[in-house]
């Protein structure tokens, strides 16, 4: 046999087994999460967009509140700092329209999640600090409160949300 066709003929070979190697699963695991310091970054260029932010909120609690953890949320510390259009959800003038965000934003709240306001934003959109809710903090800067979160050693989260162009079925 020529030499030269030997490693195109191995790497046939080792083809064909991955190929059918099909009995092999992807599995479960548990990883070892312990208390979570988290600050995210809401600046979003639609207001709307906070509805589908929050989620990555349920994203990180509900796990960690479920078996094997059992996290009670005392163990999260978990920061929201709010300074793009989503401001306006905030604004207590506003409820009707985002009634839906602010209740959970609300119940999140109950359970430890601090909420705060750029004061700049705020200055920006013309609101006062008593135009917001109870469980909203304003702090003087988004920036420099994002800064001081991770250097108190919080890990950083900027929710992305983007708009679905296909459905799950479709991309299946």
């Amino acid at each position: 046999m020529n030499s030269r066709y030997l490693p195109v003929i191995a790497l046939s070979g080792f083809l064909t087994l991955g190929a059918t190697a099909g009995e092999q699963v992807s599995k479960e695991v548990q990883t070892p999460y312990s208390e979570q310091k988290v600050v995210y970054d809401f600046y979003f260029d639609n207001p709307e967009k906070i509805n589908a932010a929050l989620y990555w909120i349920r994203s990180l609690m509900n796990p960690l509140m479920d078996a094997p953890y059992e996290m009670a949320p005392e163990f999260m510390e978990i920061k929201v700092v709010i300074h793009g259009t989503e401001i306006v959800t905030v604004a207590r003038k506003n409820y009707e329209k985002y009634k839906d965000a602010v209740e959970r934003m609300r119940y999140y709240s109950s359970l430890g999640v601090e909420f705060k306001v750029c004061g700049l934003a705020a200055q920006d959109y013309d609101y006062d600090t008593d135009a917001f809710y109870e469980f909203i903090d304003v702090v003087p800067s988004a920036i420099t409160e994002l800064a001081h979160w991770q250097l108190q050693g919080y890990a950083l989260i900027t929710p992305t949300v983007v708009e679905k162009t296909l459905s799950i079925e479709e991309i299946r």
